[in-house]
């Protein structure tokens, strides 16, 4: 259906049925909802190296028109820092668009800042979640591969934000009473959060890499301590034994977790009618997995029901305003990552 340089991320828009997508290594295109192509313009400067890069994307919620112009936009990247120090950085945004497959991102503004920036190129997470009624913004702050800073309350490695859509810490957070950036802090002891997603009964899931083994999807609950890098149920990647979460019942336990790892890319929860089989599951894209995994929620616990095989690693998945499944492509090598549009067989 289309083609894209190493992309990551893509957003439906509500009404015209365009869909958004991010290239890992700094572009923005579009793909109208009749197949046409486009570009946007303006997209900041990323540090594309290692997993950083342009990541994340989102329409901002409750918009409304015959074409995308006005539209207001999240992403999120990897921003250069002082001393060979990065870190990720959310902004929002407005598309102009003077012809349909021509825009142009205006006022981007930088809403939040990932603290502190380190070095490395690692773990940015950067993923970004809107609360169903639209009032909160959720964003994923991985560790940045240092461990323990993920059990500091004083920085946002390592975390889930609680933000409101002009990126201020949301009232009523854990620690609102606490200087910033503590006071965004919505969960913590978080690995590297690849995917978030609320279910049916409004609940936020986070999707998490463990190290060696240890991939976690988990139930997240305001204020909870999420173990990293205190437990996890895989081990450092030179061998060094790491407790399982058995060990540490205070912590917040995975819903589900996978050794060996299936390397998640996304996750959403399905809603739609042209998988009725598969509403109310957990969709997850593999990369190691290369396929997608389904997983039913039994509680606050989880099941893995099915493994879907493709022949190549799947890094994002929505759904379609029509119930379909849109998945893309992993892929570093020019045109590598295809949008693939997921249909019941007929």
């Amino acid at each position: 259906m289309a083609r894209f340089d190493e992309p990551w991320a893509m957003d439906f828009d509500e009404t015209t049925g365009a869909l958004i997508v991010t290239e890992k290594r700094g572009n923005i295109r579009l793909r109208l909802a009749d197949g046409r192509l486009g570009t946007v313009a303006g997209a900041p400067d990323v540090e594309d190296r290692g997993q950083g890069g342009l990541g994340d994307i989102r329409f901002a919620p409750g918009q409304s028109g015959p074409t995308l112009d006005g539209r207001v936009v999240y992403l999120s990247w990897a921003e250069a820092g002082e001393s060979n120090t990065r870190g990720a950085a959310l902004g929002r945004g407005t598309l102009a668009c003077p012809r349909e497959t021509e825009c142009s991102l205006e006022n981007l503004q930088v809403i939040w800042r990932q603290v502190p920036k380190v070095t490395g190129h690692g773990h940015y997470s950067h993923r970004i979640a809107f609360s169903p009624d639209g009032r909160y913004l959720f964003v994923s702050s991985g560790d940045r591969q240092k461990l323990t800073p993920a059990q500091d309350l004083s920085n946002t490695l390592g975390t889930i934000l609680r933000l409101l859509p002009d990126g201020a810490p949301a009232p009523g957070n854990p620690w609102a009473d606490k200087p910033s950036p503590t006071n965004q802090i919505w969960s913590y002891g978080h690995r590297n959060v690849l995917g978030l997603d609320f279910d049916e009964q409004g609940r936020l899931w986070g999707l998490e890499h463990g190290p060696r083994g240890g991939d976690e999807l988990n139930l997240i609950r305001p204020g909870r301590n999420y173990g990293w890098p205190l437990v996890s149920n895989g081990v450092h990647y030179d061998g060094r034994p790491i407790p399982d979460h058995r060990t540490r019942p205070d912590l917040a336990a995975p819903a589900i977790s996978w050794t060996p790892v299936i390397a998640p890319g996304d996750f959403i929860f399905y809603s739609g009618e042209a998988f009725p089989e598969w509403k109310g599951q957990a969709i997850i894209t593999g990369l190691v997995a290369k396929g997608l995994v389904r997983v039913r929620i039994e509680g606050e616990k989880a099941v893995e029901v099915a493994r879907h095989p493709f022949d190549h690693r799947i890094r994002e998945i929505r759904q379609g305003p029509d119930g379909a499944l849109w998945l893309l492509e992993d892929g570093d090598e020019a045109g590598a990552g295809r949008l693939l549009r997921l249909t019941p067989a007929a």
